[in-house]
């Protein structure tokens, strides 16, 4: 089973507006790899907001793929994995609106959300965002660069699972009380955590 953690920044306040990908692939509890790839827009508008928080501008992204050809490059990757986002709603959203404009099918896939997971383990940090969280675990990373917030996202979801005693990041759903989310060809169900779930971390 592949678990993969994914982030999209996004070129304007548009769902659909993806400007890069960062991945990072887990195996055994450890990343083991991390990538980006730069994404052309099917619409080249870039707000001074987005550039202000991923400093990515439009001469970058010009020679870049656009969204199909690059999440092709995954496909084979992403077929029956469980995914990870942080704040799954907003970049499975970003992912659904980049292929709802190409009109492609959306692939096979399970998700989970680290925040929600996050905000259930570790109740006592003040907030669940991403640096708080890597601060959480003694980690430096450059926020808002896809492939750093990918990553960070990966090992928190790691130190998540051995908080419970989990061996594998895909057992924290039936742990928390949690309902992984899914894409698949004909639509999606969200990824949901009720608020009143017992979590029991063992010995």
């Amino acid at each position: 089973m592949k678990t993969i953690a994914i982030d999209f920044e996004t070129a304007n306040e548009q769902r659909g507006s993806a400007c890069s990908v960062g991945l990072a692939w887990i195996e055994n509890g450890k990343v083991i790899r991390v990538e980006e790839r730069l994404i052309r827009p099917k619409d080249m508008r870039f707000s001074s907001f987005n550039i202000g928080i991923h400093g990515i501008r439009p001469e970058q992204v010009e020679d870049a793929g656009e969204f199909p050809e690059v999440m092709d490059e995954f496909a084979d990757d992403f077929a029956g994995a469980t995914m990870i986002a942080h704040n799954a709603a907003f970049d499975f959203s970003v992912w659904r609106a980049c292929l709802d404009q190409y009109r492609q099918s959306y692939p096979e896939l399970s998700y989970l959300c680290s925040v929600k997971m996050a905000q259930k383990v570790w109740p006592h940090l003040i907030s669940h965002k991403l640096n708080i969280l890597a601060q959480h675990l003694g980690l430096n990373f450059l926020h808002h660069n896809a492939a750093e917030d990918a990553a960070i996202c990966a090992e928190a979801a790691i130190a998540i699972a051995s908080t419970l005693n989990l061996s594998e990041i895909r057992d924290v759903p039936a742990a928390i009380g949690m309902k992984a989310g899914r894409l698949f060809s004909s639509g999606y169900e969200a990824c949901t955590l009720p608020k009143r779930t017992a979590v029991l971390i063992g010995r």
